[in-house]
């Protein structure tokens, strides 16, 4: 069910458009509101809900213009903004692409064929796994990457949060506010996330387990307990747990762009500083390119980026 009312977003009156958005993520809707403001037909395409990764955050507290406001009021935000300036959007998956043609074409799940003389892959991250044994076993048994999502079937019960970045402190965090008791197990003697959430965290009542890994989630009908194994003794021992949250880095939606697009060793595609590709007149933009931060603020601007160099093939 959507996270918010979908019903009066537009849909194409046309399969012919001068920019095409694959994604719906901060780093496609910013792009939509420039390609909008420079007044190019543009469509976006979304498999799933508009806002991206937005809607699996409780709080953004890093977003210029708002001290705190929920995921999903922001991803409404930014779909509302891109609305507003004339974007079309289709609940389509594009499953095929042929960037050689011009313009360049692509289709949809749906049977659709659509052209455009620019496109724009705007198509994200996935949350990567641990690849443990249990892991696929106890997937919605226990095994979860979505405290927002999930946290509430956790109530009064004990969990484990993986990972050592914003997202893994961000989501243990939520999890204290509904949990009995969260431990933190991490690989290294220090966190990564931002200093403030590290504050919070220190003065929250998440425990920790430093340099740590996960080595097997066990159970018999749903998730009972982790074993870890202490990376500096070999000391490996059983962690009780009735849930565990994965935070441990991205893996890029690229499936379909693989060998018609340059990437990079872990399959983010590679863009110049105008989020140009290797191919003329196709953008990437977001947590899918190959770039040294990932958030909202960045992939926002990517967008932008990317509409002021793109009106080049439309003089």
């Amino acid at each position: 069910m959507p996270l918010f009312n979908l019903s009066n977003v537009s849909k194409p009156k046309t399969l012919d458009y001068d920019v095409a958005i694959i994604g719906a993520g901060p780093g496609g809707l910013a792009t939509a509101v420039y390609a909008g403001r420079a007044r190019l037909k543009t469509i976006v395409f979304e498999k799933a809900t508009e806002g991206g990764q937005i809607l699996l955050t409780d709080t953004v507290e890093d977003y210029p213009g708002f001290t705190s406001i929920s995921g999903n009021d922001l991803a409404e935000n930014f779909l509302n903004h891109a609305k507003a300036f004339g974007a079309s959007f289709a609940d389509e998956e594009i499953v095929e692409v042929d960037f050689k043609s011009d313009p360049k074409r692509i289709k949809s799940d749906l049977g659709n064929e659509y052209t455009a003389k620019v496109v724009v892959i705007a198509t994200g991250s996935n949350p990567k796994r641990l690849g443990v044994p249990g892991e696929s076993e106890f997937m919605n048994k226990g095994v979860s990457y979505c405290a927002v999502c999930d946290g509430s079937f956790f109530k009064d019960k004990k969990v484990v949060v993986v990972g050592g970045g914003d997202s893994a402190i961000e989501e243990g965090l939520y999890l204290t506010k509904i949990t009995n008791d969260v431990t933190l197990i991490h690989r290294r003697d220090k966190l990564r996330a931002q200093k403030i959430a590290q504050d919070r965290a220190f003065k929250s009542k998440m425990k920790f387990i430093w340099n740590t890994e996960v080595t097997e989630i066990g159970g018999s009908k749903n998730v009972e307990y982790v074993n870890v194994k202490d990376l500096k003794s070999g000391e490996v021992k059983k962690v009780p747990t009735e849930g565990v949250f994965i935070y441990v880095g991205l893996s890029p939606n690229t499936e379909i762009f693989k060998g018609s697009i340059e990437m990079d060793e872990n399959g983010f595609i590679i863009t110049n500083s105008k989020m140009e590709t290797n191919i003329k007149g196709v953008y990437t933009v977001g947590d899918v390119r190959n770039t040294p931060l990932r958030q909202i603020v960045t992939a926002a601007s990517d967008g932008a980026i990317a509409v002021i160099d793109m009106v080049k093939y439309f003089e």
